[in-house]
């Protein structure tokens, strides 16, 4: 399939820039992949759609406050820091990307904090936009990291941040409530909208929960520069699947239960770990798999996620579980209806 063939009109005022006061009470369409039929309801009326023994799969990576402003020296010149992950904990090295890069040289040192009581180094290029930083502080590693995050705002995706800022609430709004596991820089956004009351009804249910560890990354929202999808590569993610998650999953579809995958980092997590035989199995390691139609899914049997933005990856995988036709009707309704897109927007449950 072509690049063009996924993108639509999405007007400003369709984008979420806020989560829905209490967070299962999102709108929901649901979208049955047989039939074509769409129903309406809200994202806690998800548990009505699945029995005894079936399986939701969680993402529980947390988002640490990523996004950084700093000062170059000399010229005073504000620069966006986005960071990306920790290289080496002794030298307090970073991968980050840097904004406007054009400023950014080897050897430039940045400061942070009103009091630019936070010192970077530059001593690397890696691509375009990406730089190593030496973070120049003394003291434990922990207070060190306390300190530069004091510094940070949540790394809210840029569909909010291009209409608002980021706020202080936005680093508990912009992580869900099971995240357990820090290195993403972006949340899995569909996870939000999951209450520890909708999650203790699934319990009670008898829905078993679990739970994998994707480090979501910038990599789901790098646009795509070619028409022809099968030459886009993707950024690698880390992922952790253990044995629980396995067993779980696996005693499910064993059963004849069904398995819900929520969120595209789960899908693609999923779809990287599961074995010849169409179950999962443990693993650790990096992911860079693209989903896009024609694409047959061996683990789920239900998918979950956001009404996403057009171009996007997120909106192709959804294309290639539910049906290229069926999803945009999906998204057309939605549009003409009173759903809302982004990550903090509604979702759509493919079933």
């Amino acid at each position: 399939m072509k690049l063009s063939q996924f993108k639509f009109k999405l007007p400003e005022e369709k984008i979420a820039l806020y989560p829905p006061q209490n967070r299962d009470e999102a709108r929901l369409m649901v979208l049955n992949r047989q039939t074509g039929d769409i129903e309406h309801c809200l994202f806690k009326d998800i548990i009505n759609y699945f029995d005894d023994g079936d399986a939701f799969i969680f993402n529980d990576t947390k988002v640490f406050p990523a996004r950084l402003y700093g000062n170059k020296e000399r010229t005073g010149a504000k620069i966006e820091v986005f960071l990306l992950r920790e290289l080496n904990e002794q030298m307090r090295l970073w991968d980050v990307l840097v904004d406007p890069a054009r400023k950014i040289r080897i050897g430039n040192k940045l400061y942070f904090g009103e009091d630019n009581s936070m010192v970077a180094e530059v001593i690397d290029n890696t691509t375009s936009r990406g730089r190593t930083l030496r973070f120049l502080y003394d003291g434990p590693h922990e207070e060190f990291k306390q300190s530069l995050y004091a510094l940070g705002e949540a790394p809210i995706a840029d569909d909010v941040r291009n209409l608002r800022p980021a706020i202080p609430e936005d680093m508990e709004t912009f992580q869900t409530i099971f995240a357990k596991y820090e290195g993403a820089t972006t949340a899995p956004s569909t996870g939000l909208h999951f209450s520890r009351e909708l999650l203790k009804r699934m319990e009670i249910k008898g829905i078993n929960q679990a739970f994998i560890t994707m480090h979501a990354g910038l990599g789901n929202f790098k646009s795509i520069d070619v028409e022809d999808l099968t030459k886009h590569k993707t950024d690698s993610e880390q992922i952790f699947v253990n044995k629980e998650a396995c067993d779980i999953v696996n005693t499910a579809k064993e059963g004849g239960h069904r398995v819900c995958a929520v969120g595209n980092t789960v899908m693609r997590t999923i779809e990287t770990v599961v074995g010849p035989n169409g179950f999962m199995k443990e693993f650790e390691g990096w992911t860079n798999k693209f989903i896009f139609p024609p694409y047959n899914f061996t683990v789920a049997d239900a998918f979950v996620a956001n009404f996403q933005m057009p171009l996007s990856v997120m909106l192709m995988m959804q294309c290639a579980f539910g049906g290229y036709e069926q999803v945009l009707k999906a998204y057309e309704e939605a549009l003409n209806g009173e759903y809302k897109f982004g990550s903090y927007g509604d979702a759509l449950l493919i079933i």
